[in-house]
């Protein structure tokens, strides 16, 4: 029990100072950690990222940092598209799926270190900011932008076990001019909805732990508000690089349990 809830605080960490990689780092963490296949891990980590994403969610949602429409229309995007991806996990190869996973980890974490956003504060963002407001402009350009970044974020979660942070942040950065702490706040609220979607149709299908998920969901709910209190005392730099590092461990971990 003692180390399906340390892994669990190991996956909420990272969600708690930058908004992702808990579900990347949940699946092969379940997977070496108790010797479980891919397929049996991606709704117990998802359990455990969606009750952490739900109390992030309702702490951004308190502070105002969370762009609600702009979560609800990803979601939406999401759960349609999250069903494609867990049929395409069910029938693929376990080992492919392990190599799969392992390189979008590594392509997570080089991203990471290479690609510093700067906000750009001009018009030839997808999505911009009404200067009264302070809201989305919703023009037809950034509703498309929006509706992919949460389609692709629900696919990778039906797929691989991920809550979506990792294809969302960098997306909300790069399609609009919102703030690091909105950023995270508004992914989380995404993250919340997609994967309770995705662990309600396993829990129908007994597909689903639940002794084991909801041990580990505490873990990863503790994780989650040490992370956000660790967050504010730690530098940008030094918690994007500790990221990367426990992406590239995450891979090459996930590849030795399944080839070696």
């Amino acid at each position: 029990m003692w180390l399906v809830i340390a892994l669990g605080v190991l996956v909420g960490l990272p969600m708690g100072m930058t908004g992702a990689g808990g579900g990347m780092l949940a699946v092969p963490l379940l997977v070496f950690g108790l010797g479980i296949s891919i397929t049996a891990a991606v709704p117990i980590a998802l359990l455990g990222v969606a009750l952490a994403a739900w109390l992030a969610a309702v702490m951004g949602l308190r502070a105002g940092l969370v762009r609600y429409r702009a979560a609800l229309l990803m979601a939406l995007a999401g759960v349609l598209v999250a069903p494609l991806g867990v049929w395409l996990s069910h029938r693929l190869d376990q080992r492919l799926l392990a190599a799969v996973f392992a390189l979008v980890l590594v392509y997570v974490a080089y991203k990471t270190v290479r690609d510093r956003h700067e906000v750009a504060l001009d018009n030839s963002l997808p999505c911009t900011l009404g200067e009264d407001t302070g809201r989305f402009v919703w023009t037809s350009r950034c509703s498309r932008s929006v509706l992919l970044s949460g389609g692709l974020a629900g696919f990778m979660s039906g797929l691989v076990g991920v809550g979506g942070g990792f294809v969302l942040v960098p997306a909300l950065q790069r399609i609009s001019p919102l703030g690091m702490r909105s950023v995270v706040a508004t992914t989380l609220t995404v993250i919340a909805l997609v994967s309770t979607s995705i662990v309600t149709a396993s829990l129908i299908g007994g597909q689903l732990d639940e002794q084991l998920a909801l041990t580990f969901s505490i873990g990863a709910v503790t994780g989650l508000v040490l992370g956000h209190a660790l967050a504010g005392k730690l530098g940008q730099g030094l918690i994007e690089g500790g990221f990367a590092l426990l992406a590239v461990l995450a891979a090459l971990l996930l590849l030795l349990h399944s080839f070696a």
